[in-house]
């Protein structure tokens, strides 16, 4: 299998660009990370897979923004690029069009987390058979967990390991039955893995699609025309290329797209849906539609909600853009008190400054979100966002809202507190760092410096959510999927440059 992986040409400027960009962003700072997303498509004939997989991914890009790549089936060859860097430019590198056109494609956003940021872990990540020839490619959203022993046995079998990361598990596992029909290799080689995973995996005939038996990372299916089937870890990615929704795919289901159409069947594992909270409140973008529910109204829900809980007198609402501007509205709608986007958000921030001194890199807020000083001057406001992880961001922000003049400040967040790092597919700080998790709220009130404060309280989410039937494991503690091992909080990403 060719497969083309770009290098960087300046190894100071990457170094930076990846060191620095944990200091720059107060995403980073503030904010949990999704670990990436997924698409692909299969026609029974050629198809513009260069296009379509462009823009799916591009649809993608804000589940991840480190690296992408594609893999191609084309007359019963796979091919595969992949590179560090945006949708839009890892394409723009790509010389030969025609090379990536065929009848099948899969690919991937990443935001890495599990194993280091090197190259080799750049998805898709693919396997060959004894003759050198393409076997399987395979994207991954998630992350499975305690897969080191199994790991040593694929190794001692002489299944090769070219990178480090859980994805590769998942793919070797798979590859020891690839003398079975897809759907058989899949379910017998899943039969020890553990954790979170919607996964595409392309093969010679076929593209498969399944997920975990809690269903924790999303992925829906969509159909272009009569025959071309669309995979998606989010709607908004359908919408890009045209396709119509169909139907989610089912926690614990593998759904094979060939020239026959589309076939479902069972992982044969026990199953009880259970689809991470977070997707809902952060991470899927607000035009996109999860198991039926549409994201923005969902977020809308939580501002009204958060008003039932906490009301107070107030002269403006505000969100913090862009994740928390639908709670806002909810907020306003809910208390009459009117909403004003009044908090600018720059949607050109580089991640390339090189900042030496922490006055520095706390004025980089200011690069990013700006108010409107003569709009909030005197007035009492009402400041609501997606949730608060570290505080660092939140607290910053308030110093900006009191120096632009604000009479009272009242923070919401639109989640519940967070307690515990996630081991299923979020990176986000280690216990030690989440500020829900150390502080009392009388406290935090103190440290961010506000008026008042309040937190989305996890019944009310349910309620929102219409059901129990999520993973709540960030606000209580209690996975779908635990881990036996007593560090939990090992998962955590850790930049190797």
């Amino acid at each position: 299998m060719k497969t083309k992986i770009k290098k960087p040409q300046d190894s100071l400027d990457f170094y930076q660009r990846n060191h620095l960009k944990s200091i720059l962003n107060d995403e980073a700072l503030d904010k949990m990370e999704e670990e990436c997303g997924v698409f692909g498509v299969f026609a029974p004939n050629n198809i513009d897979t260069f296009s379509l997989s462009q823009f799916g991914m591009f649809a993608l890009q804000h589940r991840g923004q480190e690296a992408c790549g594609i893999s191609v089936l084309k007359d019963g060859y796979i091919k595969t690029y992949k590179s560090e860097g945006l949708v839009l430019d890892v394409f723009k590198d790509i010389e030969n069009i025609n090379e990536f056109q065929g009848n099948a494609v899969i690919g991937h956003t990443r935001y890495s987390a599990a194993g280091s940021e090197s190259s080799k872990n750049i998805q898709p990540i693919y396997a060959v058979n004894y003759y050198g020839k393409p076997h399987f490619s395979i994207v991954h959203n998630g992350n499975v967990i305690e897969t080191e022993e199994l790991k040593e046995e694929l190794v001692n079998e002489g299944l090769p390991f070219l990178a480090n990361t859980d994805t590769e598990v998942i793919l070797r596992s798979i590859q020891k039955y690839a003398d079975l029909e897809v759907h058989e290799a899949i379910k017998k080689g899943l039969k020890r893995i553990k954790g979170a995973y919607s996964v595409l995996l392309l093969a010679k005939d076929s593209l498969a699609a399944f997920r975990d038996p809690n269903g924790i990372r999303p992925l829906c299916i969509g159909k272009i025309g009569e025959s071309a089937y669309v995979f998606s870890s989010e709607t908004c990615a359908l919408d890009a290329v045209g396709a119509t929704y169909v139907r989610d795919v089912e926690p614990g289901e593998i759904v094979v797209a060939n020239k026959e159409g589309l076939h479902s069947y069972a992982l044969e594992q026990p199953t009880k849906r259970r689809t991470c909270s977070f997707e809902y409140i952060y991470f899927a973008r607000p035009d996109s539609r999860m198991d039926g529910k549409e994201i923005y109204d969902l977020r809308v829900k939580c501002g009204k909600k958060l008003y039932e809980q906490s009301p107070v007198e107030a002269d403006v609402v505000i969100g913090v853009p862009d994740s928390g501007v639908p709670s806002a509205i909810g907020y306003s709608e809910a208390s009459g008190i009117p909403f004003e986007p009044i908090l600018v958000k720059n949607r050109y921030m580089s991640r390339s400054f090189i900042l030496p001194s922490q006055e520095m890199r706390e004025r980089v807020v200011n690069l990013k979100l700006n108010p409107i000083a003569e709009k909030i001057k005197g007035r009492r406001l009402v400041i609501l966002d997606d949730s608060i992880v570290r505080g660092t961001t939140s607290k910053l922000l308030v110093q900006i809202l009191k120096e632009a003049g604000a009479k009272e400040i009242h923070f919401r967040s639109a989640s519940p507190p967070i307690v515990s790092p996630c081991h299923l597919g979020i990176d986000m700080p280690t216990t030690k760092d989440l500020i829900s998790a150390n502080m009392r709220r009388e406290e935090l009130v103190d440290y961010l410096g506000v008026d008042s404060l309040d937190f989305l309280n996890v019944e009310g989410l349910m309620d929102i959510l219409g059901s129990n039937e999520h993973c709540f494991g960030c606000f209580t503690g209690k996975y779908p999927v635990e881990k036996t091992k007593a560090n939990t909080d090992s998962y955590q990403k850790k930049l190797k440059y």
